[in-house]
């Protein structure tokens, strides 16, 4: 069974998810929709056969799609899901929902009327790494974690808006929440404070945050704090989680995991890891067979994480504590 994905989106996630399907058997890419035509007729000039369309109405009347892959900036969630649904064509979409809570919450409504086939693109959680680290963390109590999402401001002009990113921790942070929940499970309160110290003085219209720590209370009674940053240099990062527990400290980063023991270090890594396949993998497999059990994070999953990000910045904004209702 040749299976035909649709691709909303003209940026960098759209070809590289575009690139990975066109390398499978038995897939095509048959089109691509774009905030313009002319944008959506340049991504599909890479690829061999597609075309470009610049409405979503348009693309699905015309294209028998099995499936599609949404790749769009925050704000422009919405829309697309609801015509998705509604013409119950499953669908991956990358991270995170939405820029805010309004919009995710209406979509996991009609979500749950269906039997909609969904996945979001929190990656991480099909790294070796991950997998890993979820495993030799069987026989520890977890007391307290720690992680941080440090970097620079993406250079996109949505990205420095508030209405348009909804921020770092929302935007990028987001990662690290949803493997706190992945690892440890699920949160029931937590307190932000954000800060801006850099970015508006040195770009115009910057509205989101650029420095920001958020302390988090599980339900199992672990507490963790994430941070992060956006003031960095380009080109200079830190990304990462660490693991107090009973008998080790886990480290963990993208491609490395260190167990520290009183007996010593023991440290792994991995170097050809290609998560989005896998997460592509396991997507259309369930599309073809109805299996969704490979799919680690669908889209009722990722609210909950999205719902975390937002209460965050509530708190920031009024300065108290946020109840999680889930």
């Amino acid at each position: 069974m040749t299976l035909r994905i649709g691709m909303v989106g003209t940026g960098s996630f759209s070809k590289m998810h575009a690139t990975i399907l066109s390398e499978m058997k038995d897939v095509i890419v048959p089109s691509f929709c774009g905030s313009s035509k002319e944008k959506a007729d340049k991504m599909a000039a890479s690829f061999e056969g597609a075309k470009g369309y610049g409405l979503l109405t348009e693309m699905i009347k015309t294209e028998q799609l099995d499936a599609v892959y949404v790749c769009v900036p925050p704000m422009a969630h919405g829309e697309i899901e609801q015509q998705l649904i509604d013409h119950k064509i499953p669908f991956l979409i990358e991270k995170p929902l939405a820029a805010e809570e309004e919009t995710p919450l209406s979509i996991i409504n009609q979500l749950k009327e269906t039997s909609l086939i969904t996945s979001v693109g929190y990656h991480f959680r099909y790294k070796g790494s991950v997998q890993k680290l979820k495993e030799s963390l069987t026989d520890s109590q977890i007391g307290i974690v720690s992680g941080q999402w440090m970097g620079d401001m993406p250079q996109v002009h949505w990205w420095r808006k508030q209405e348009g990113s909804g921020g770092q921790f929302i935007e990028q942070t987001t990662h690290i929440v949803d493997l706190l929940r992945y690892i440890a499970g699920e949160i029931e309160e937590v307190y932000a404070s954000y800060g801006n110290l850099v970015n508006h003085k040195k770009f115009d219209n910057v509205t989101v945050a650029d420095v920001g720590t958020v302390s988090l209370k599980l339900k199992s009674g672990v507490v963790a704090t994430l941070s992060n940053t956006c003031i960095l240099p380009p080109g200079m990062s830190q990304v990462g989680m660490s693991f107090y527990t009973d008998k080790s400290i886990f480290t963990w980063e993208p491609d490395k995991l260190e167990i520290t023991q009183a007996i010593g270090l023991k440290q792994e890594e991995w170097q050809e890891d290609n998560a989005y396949r896998k997460e592509t993998e396991a997507f259309l497999h369930a599309v073809r067979t109805g299996d969704t059990s490979r799919i680690l994070s669908d889209y009722a999953d990722a609210y909950l994480t999205h719902q975390i990000t937002c209460a965050a910045l509530e708190s920031a904004r009024k300065g108290v504590p946020i109840k999680i209702n889930s």
